[in-house]
């Protein structure tokens, strides 16, 4: 059998004038030619562009915008000196309303086009008080020769790096902390590592700072050897230290030929091996690789709507699966909940572990492993009232959705980073239904959304295919 022809309006190559007319879920903008579909990277609704076709598929295209005809009215300019080069900022150029316009109906649109549900007509934001200087935590790639290193994150669509002094959406401490020690790179010469022939020594920095309780806590990832010793008296020097507030350095050794920043293996090169940071009275024991969400304001804001979500569990047992270093679950303890959280990363337990004992919390319990193994087995011995998941961007496994629908907890709360895998994993908890939603802006300025889904027990079992909202 012949193969049917592909009508493709354009080729590559081909200049275009179009109108940007929504985004895409990437951050893209969309045009249409013809009734075909072109992403136009860059581009806001309202924008006019010629765009040059850079690619082509049986499905949609490509476009570089390379003129504005005309802006879009909700374009506001870029603080940012490398934004047009960084991959890390999609939406300095948007006014923050409309930011968060575009993240609710990404929302609304995966749960209605993977989940196929009902979506209620208003879903709340949480907006955040600062679009700017708020992440505390900067995972830095190092690349160049020795004495002139670049330091920054790669380049959309490369794996180069947008070299700056200054990100604007981290806390200040953190680029101030970057620079200090990219001087002292220079100044020693210290070589930098190569990852097509694997070979020099410093490969990343990672930076974390709490602006509550103004600790910092600095990671070098490193290939195979040793810091020079000179370095090494330079970074420790104690008035540098207390004026950037560091209170651990530490040598994190990876030599796998991967992505992967962080390797197993961390040592202390001045300190201690945590810092701590502070979010509504408690303190959090945090070490350099565990997880906790960069945007300290809104995280508060998150764990409170959570609190409020749980208030009927005062006297019932709370599940909070994928804990990390324990956020949530040590939040809700203070509210006087009885939390065990589960979590397979064994440092991160660590931690929370610790934080539980120097907040005096010993109703906050913690389990190292999988929600499959040991969620059952508290089932039967304590009703478990609340289920919460926060997952990776992958979202819950198989086997953790259905260990969820074999305990039936009376509600579950899901904290997602992915739109997607949120819907795909909603439309399997079916004997559920969604109570309430909340996007909480965690990432002001990036495309990145993460949603708080309340959903509780249905009254009856019937259960009809799109009717997961009440």
């Amino acid at each position: 059998m012949a193969k049917l022809k592909l009508n493709i309006p354009v080729k590559r190559g081909d200049r275009l004038e179009l109108d940007v007319e929504t985004l895409a879920s990437s951050g893209d903008g969309i045009c249409r030619h013809e009734g075909y579909t072109l992403f136009a990277p860059g581009a806001l609704p309202g924008d006019r562009v010629m765009g040059k076709v850079t690619k082509i598929t049986p499905r949609f295209g490509v476009v570089d915008a390379i003129k504005r005809i005309e802006s879009s009215p909700d374009r506001v300019d870029p603080p940012c000196p490398v934004f047009f080069k960084c991959g890390g900022c999609k939406f300095q150029e948007l006014s923050y309303a409309k930011q968060l316009q575009f993240k609710v109906q990404v929302v609304k649109d995966s749960l209605q086009r993977i989940a196929r549900l009902e979506v209620p007509e208003k879903i709340e934001t949480i907006p955040a008080d600062s679009g700017y200087q708020y992440r505390n935590k900067g995972s830095f790639a190092i690349q160049g020769k020795g004495g002139k290193p670049a330091i920054g994150f790669y380049a959309e669509g490369s794996h180069d790096i947008a070299d700056s002094n200054t990100c604007d959406i981290l806390l200040p401490t953190i680029n101030a902390t970057k620079e200090w020690i990219r001087e002292l790179l220079i100044k020693h010469d210290i070589s930098i590592y190569n990852e097509r022939n694997y070979r020099g020594l410093l490969r990343g920095l990672i930076i974390r700072h709490s602006s509550s309780t103004g600790e910092t806590l600095v990671g070098l990832v490193t290939y195979k050897g040793k810091l020079p010793r000179s370095f090494l008296t330079d970074l420790t020097q104690e008035k540098e230290l207390k004026k950037l507030g560091i209170v651990g350095l530490l040598q994190n050794v990876n030599q796998k030929n991967s992505n992967v920043i962080l390797g197993q293996e961390s040592r202390i090169l001045w300190g201690r091996d945590h810092f701590v940071e502070n979010l509504g009275g408690l303190n959090f024991h945090l070490s350099l690789g565990s997880f906790f969400q960069v945007h300290s304001k809104q995280a508060e804001k998150l764990y409170s709507q959570i609190s409020k979500w749980t208030e009927a569990a005062k006297d019932q047992t709370v599940i909070d699966a994928y804990s990390g270093s324990g956020g949530i679950a040590l939040w809700l303890a203070k509210q006087g909940r009885t939390v065990i959280g589960i979590e397979k990363f064994e440092p991160a337990m660590e931690n929370a572990k610790k934080s539980a004992e120097v907040n005096n919390l010993p109703h906050c319990q913690f389990l190292t492993g999988t929600v499959e193994e040991h969620a059952p087995k508290l089932a039967s011995q304590k009703a478990i009232h609340t289920f919460i998941v926060d997952p990776p961007r992958k979202g819950c496994s198989e086997e953790v959705i259905q260990t969820i629908l074999k305990i039936q907890p009376q509600q579950i709360i899901y904290i997602s980073c992915n739109p997607s895998t949120l819907a795909r994993d909603l439309e399997h908890l079916e004997t559920y239904q969604i109570s309430d939603i909340r996007v909480v802006d965690m990432f002001p300025q990036t495309q990145h959304i993460e949603t708080a889904v309340l959903i509780t027990k249905r009254e009856t079992p019937e259960v009809q295919q799109g009717s997961l909202f009440t």
